[in-house]
């Protein structure tokens, strides 16, 4: 039986602007940087499957889209690139539920949304420091009872496994995916590409990698990211900017 394969679509639903180091715990302080907020349409299967649904109402201001050198969709108008509506949608895999990974979700109607049990128990009752969740976003989708809660790692359909990895919330899983180019790795944990791959000057202190700037427990999410960075051929950070312009991974 030939093994299913898959293309990624990266889809910029959203930006940000702040501090470098919100990507690279205690490193790059006082740099100015732009991520893009991605939802990512995973084609091969007959299922329409995405990981994320990014923002709800996206800036789409100049700078944010000149800063990235790459359009900034709405949910329906990136989905309309592969013909495709919110309620085409079969399956929403979760990295994590902080706000702009899920604020489309409610758009899709018909998809079943896979999540780890501890993010939905932190978007219910969250720490004063992780304002990023907010349990409305979800409440639509919870009361239709599309949600199935996770605890373990999990293949989700051949060729995609979700693999539990807590460096950046509770409950962030990473998606392990098929590819004719080999197994690609979107993490579960919000980085950049110099969280896997650090300058000299990080090197140079015998540091491997660089834990997320947001984290839950340091030294877990360093062991965690030397961990994933052997898992696949093709690793792809959560909020790496250079595939804002690239069309499938």
């Amino acid at each position: 039986m030939k093994e299913i394969t898959y293309k990624i679509h990266p889809i910029v639903l959203g930006s940000k602007s702040f501090d470098k180091s919100m990507m690279t715990y205690q490193f790059n302080y006082g740099k100015p940087f732009v991520i893009p907020i991605y939802s990512w349409y995973l084609e091969g299967s007959n299922k329409n499957i995405l990981i994320d649904t990014g923002e709800f109402m996206p800036l789409k201001s100049k700078d944010r889209v000149d800063a990235l050198g790459a359009k900034i969709y709405s949910f329906e108008e990136g989905l309309s690139k592969y013909n495709l509506t919110p309620e085409d949608i079969d399956i929403v895999i979760h990295t994590h539920l902080h706000n702009d990974h899920c604020e489309n979700d409610s758009k899709c109607k018909n998809a079943i949304f896979y999540v780890h049990e501890n993010e939905l128990k932190q978007i219910h009752n969250p720490h004063p420091l992780d304002y990023r969740y907010v349990e409305d976003f979800i409440l639509d989708i919870e009361e239709n009872k599309q949600i199935v809660s996770l605890k373990d790692d999990t293949d989700i359909m051949p060729g995609i496994k979700m693999i539990y990895t807590p460096a950046h919330s509770p409950g962030g899983m990473s998606v392990l995916i098929n590819t004719e180019k080999g197994k690609a790795l979107i993490t579960g944990f919000c980085v950049i590409d110099e969280n896997f791959n650090p300058p000299p000057q990080v090197l140079g202190m015998g540091m491997e990698v660089i834990p997320p700037g947001t984290l839950i427990n340091s030294y877990e999410a360093y062991d965690i990211l030397l961990k994933v960075k052997e898992m696949a051929d093709i690793i792809i950070p959560l909020h790496e900017p250079r595939f804002a312009k690239v069309e499938t991974i």
